[in-house]
C-alpha cells in the first residue's frame, strides 16, 4: 500500500470534513480556514467518500494552501458520514492532535467559530463542545424550508427522550458542528451509521459537554444529501442506540394493550356499553402501566423526585390522551366502522410514540 502523498504530520487541531461530491465548496472552505488565528497548528482532513472529482479537487487546493490539507479518500463508504467522521478521529488521535473539529464541507458551519468552539473547550474544561442551532442567537435558517426544520427539531426532541442524561444541557444532538478532544472518545465504542455522529458519541458514553450558539448558513455549492432514507437511517440509530429503554416501555405498552383489549371485551360481554367499559380499561391501564413504568423503565430516572407529582402529571397527560383516542373511537365505530377492539388497538400504538415521549421529556425530565 503505497503512503498518502497528502498524509498530515501531527498538529494541536485536525479539522474533519466528511465529503461526498462536495469539490464546488473545497476552495472556499480551506480558503476561510486559513484565514483564522493561528492560535494552535491547523490541519484539514477531508475524509471522502465521492464518486466524482471532489478527490482531485482536494489534491489541487491542497497543492497551494497556506495550511496543511489532507485527503482521506475512502473506496467502500463504510458507515456513511459517521464512519467518516470516526475514520477522520482515528487519524487525528494517531497523529497526536489534542482537539478534532468536525465541520460538514459546504459551508453552512461557519469556519469562523472553529476558534470559539476550541476556546471554550479548553476553558471550560470540556471534551465535547457543541455548536448548535436551537439555543442562545443561534439559528437553523439554513435549512431548506420550513419542513426541515420542524424534522429537525421533532428528531432532536426524539433524541433526548430516549436519552435524557446523557443530552442533558443538549439543545442541538443533530449538529455536525463540533469539537471533541481526541483522548476523550473511546472510539471503539462507536457503531457509525448514517449522518448522526454526534448523537452516537454523546449517547455512548459519558463525557463533559459544553455548547455554544451558531446560525446554520446557506449552502454554499453543490446539493443536499438530506434524503428519506437518511431519516429511516435515524430512527434505526435512535432504537439500536436506546434499546435498553424503549424495549421495556415497548412491552409494557403491549401487555397494557392486551389488558386494555381484554377489559373491554370482558365488561361488553357483560351487556355494558363499548363507551363506558373503554373509560373503564383506559382508567385500569393507565394505573398499572405508571408502575410498571417506574419500577421498570424510568427508575434510574426517578431522581428522588415526588412520585405524587409523576403519578399526577403521567395521569394526566394519558386521561386526556385517551378521552380523544376515545372521541375518535366513538366518531369511527359510529360512522365508518362498528368494530370497537379493532380500532381501539389501532389507536393505542398510534398514542405510543407521543406516550414514550410525554413520559421521557415531562415526567421523568431530569430537574436542576
Amino acid at each position: 500500500m503505497k503512503p498518502d502523498p497528502l498524509a498530515a504530520p501531527g498538529g494541536a487541531v485536525t479539522v474533519i470534513v466528511p465529503t461526498f461530491n462536495e469539490g464546488p465548496n473545497i476552495a472556499e472552505l480551506v480558503r476561510r480556514l486559513a484565514s483564522l488565528p493561528a492560535t494552535a497548528p491547523l490541519d484539514v482532513l477531508f475524509v471522502d467518500d465521492s464518486t466524482d472529482d471532489t478527490p482531485q479537487i482536494i489534491e489541487a487546493v491542497a497543492a497551494t494552501a497556506p495550511i496543511q490539507v489532507s485527503l482521506l479518500h475512502r473506496e467502500d463508504g463504510v458507515g456513511g458520514l459517521s464512519g467518516a467522521v470516526v475514520e477522520g478521529l482515528r487519524r487525528a488521535k494517531a497523529q497526536g492532535a489534542k482537539w478534532a473539529v468536525v465541520m460538514d464541507g459546504d459551508l453552512q458551519h461557519p469556519p469562523e467559530l472553529v476558534p470559539t468552539l476550541l476556546e471554550t473547550g479548553d476553558e471550560q474544561g470540556l471534551d465535547v463542545v457543541v455548536a448548535s442551532r436551537y439555543t442562545g442567537a443561534g439559528d437553523a435558517g439554513g435549512l431548506d424550508g420550513p419542513l426541515r426544520k420542524l424534522v429537525s427539531r421533532a428528531s432532536g426532541v426524539l433524541a433526548r427522550s430516549m436519552f435524557p442524561v446523557r443530552l442533558r444541557g443538549v439543545s442541538d444532538p443533530m449538529t455536525g458542528f463540533f469539537a471533541v478532544r481526541t483522548d476523550a472518545v473511546d472510539l471503539d465504542q462507536l457503531q457509525p451509521m448514517g449522518f448522526k455522529i454526534l448523537l452516537e458519541i454523546l449517547a455512548r458514553q459519558s463525557l463533559r459537554v459544553g455548547q455554544i450558539p451558531f446560525i446554520f448558513g446557506e449552502r454554499f455549492g453543490g446539493e443536499s444529501k438530506a434524503t428519506f432514507a437518511n431519516g429511516m437511517n435515524y430512527l434505526k440509530q435512535l432504537v439500536n442506540l436506546r434499546f435498553g429503554r424503549l424495549s421495556p416501555f415497548a412491552l409494557i405498552g403491549l401487555v397494557g394493550t392486551a389488558a386494555n383489549l381484554a377489559i373491554l371485551a370482558g365488561l361488553q360481554a357483560t351487556g355494558m356499553w363499548y363507551l363506558a367499559a373503554v373509560i373503564i380499561a383506559n382508567i385500569v391501564t393507565i394505573i398499572t402501566n405508571f408502575l410498571l413504568q417506574e419500577r421498570f423503565v424510568f427508575h434510574d430516572l426517578r431522581d428522588g423526585s415526588s412520585a405524587w407529582r409523576r403519578f399526577a402529571e403521567s395521569f394526566t397527560f394519558n386521561g386526556v390522551e385517551a378521552l380523544v383516542r376515545t372521541v375518535l373511537l366513538w366518531l369511527i365505530v359510529q360512522y365508518a366502522i362498528a368494530a370497537p377492539l379493532l380500532i381501539q388497538a389501532v389507536l393505542i400504538l398510534i398514542a405510543f410514540v407521543v406516550r414514550f415521549v410525554f413520559h421521557a421529556r415531562v415526567v421523568y425530565r431530569q430537574r436542576a
